[in-house]
């Protein structure tokens, strides 16, 4: 009876063309079918790996990885209230990773896709947001998510926030002065990195790790959370989670951008707050 439904639901996509029409026959129960309820399920259904009633699909499968499946598939998984989402950007997609000679698929262990987490600390005794970048690690024989990267405002305004410190260095010379000079460097604090090397980046992840340890930020709860996808050549998109009613649910694509592979790079740093 469930496979009768899933194949009655997936006709009435491949006919009507987007997961809204299902409603329509369905009533009320439709979105149980539609929606995205997990990240490893968006990765199938992305691939067609998976059909509507949640059953998987493997190889041997005339489903398994259908462009046909695909094209329907990908296109419910976009977040319909986003008019920046065009038909023809939609379009664009579905035709590069699925209905091209060479299909593009999602790989979990393929990297190059992260996540992005909103955590609430108190830090010195006040409610703050910490962002945490996160990635998959090998490890042996598995794999586990790692912090590789921490964003926390205040740390920004330690540094680099005087602008007129841009004149302040050590005269060349300072060696015949044993480096005594260096007192003017340490007695204002808030310009000591400008006399590092140019190539100096402070360290947030260290920063973080001791306020942590110092005990002046302590955890209280994750306030939201977002994956970033740069596995397709040319495309990036963000994965975010809608909790509403309806079809259009779940793990969905909230933003997407068609971007020249060599110029991912700066919307990385963009992502990551960095200059």
């Amino acid at each position: 009876m469930r496979e009768t439904i899933a194949v009655a639901i997936l006709q009435l996509i491949c006919v009507f063309g987007s997961a809204q029409d299902i409603g329509s026959y369905l009533g009320d129960e439709s979105f149980m079918y539609a929606e995205t309820k997990q990240v490893n399920q968006f990765f199938r259904r992305f691939n067609s790996e998976e059909d509507l009633n949640g059953k998987r699909l493997y190889k041997g499968d005339p489903n398994y990885r259908s462009k046909t499946f695909r094209a329907n598939y990908i296109k419910m998984l976009f977040d319909r209230e986003n008019k920046d989402i065009t038909e023809k950007l939609k379009n664009d997609f579905i035709k590069d990773v699925a209905d091209g000679p060479s299909p593009a698929f999602l790989d979990y262990y393929g990297g190059r896709w992260f996540a992005e987490v909103d955590a609430k600390f108190i830090y010195n005794g006040e409610p703050r947001t910490v962002v945490l970048f996160l990635e998959l690690e090998k490890e042996n024989l598995g794999i586990k998510w790692v912090i590789n990267s921490v964003y926390f405002y205040p740390f920004t305004k330690m540094f680099f926030a005087d602008s007129t410190a841009l004149t302040k260095f050590l005269h060349p010379m300072s060696h015949e002065l044993d480096f005594m000079n260096l007192i003017k460097v340490f007695n204002d604090p808030n310009t000591v990195e400008y006399y590092f090397d140019e190539d100096f980046k402070p360290d947030f992840k260290t920063l973080f790790l001791y306020e942590v340890k110092q005990g002046n930020l302590k955890f209280e709860t994750i306030e939201k959370v977002s994956f970033h996808f740069f596995q397709l050549n040319n495309w990036y998109f963000q994965l975010k989670e809608f909790n509403r009613q309806g079809n259009n649910s779940g793990w969905l694509i909230s933003s997407i951008s068609k971007i020249p592979e060599d110029q991912k790079g700066m919307l990385l740093k963009y992502i990551h707050y960095e200059k």
